[in-house]
């Protein structure tokens, strides 16, 4: 890309240096349509006001639906075995959401 531009000249006299990035592993979840597109991804957020007394969450995606996102916070692989409780669903208001981020699966 770089050889591209210095044989067009796009900024004739002046030298320049190229950045390429990404929003990487834990990219930042902020328009309705990055929870749509990242159902079913780990996500970690913090609320701006309290859900069940607590503004922190770490859990899996499950929906975004009419403003609401569900997340799934502790993840089963398999059926509960007996004694042991099934994953909690809690939904949040996307309003509520000051902050969310993927959280890197490796």
């Amino acid at each position: 890309m770089g050889t591209i531009l210095d044989v067009e000249d796009v900024i004739p006299g002046a030298s320049y240096l190229l950045e390429v990035s990404s929003p990487g592993l834990d990219r930042k979840l902020i328009r309705p349509a990055d929870y749509e597109r990242f159902t079913g991804s780990r996500v970690k957020l913090t609320t701006r006001q309290p859900v069940n007394g607590s503004h922190h969450f770490e859990g899996r995606l499950e929906s975004f639906q009419q403003g609401r996102l569900t997340i799934e916070m502790n993840e089963a692989r398999k059926k509960p075995r007996p004694g042991r409780s099934a994953p909690q669903k809690l939904e949040i208001e996307l309003a509520n959401v000051e902050k969310a981020n993927l959280v890197p699966e490796i």
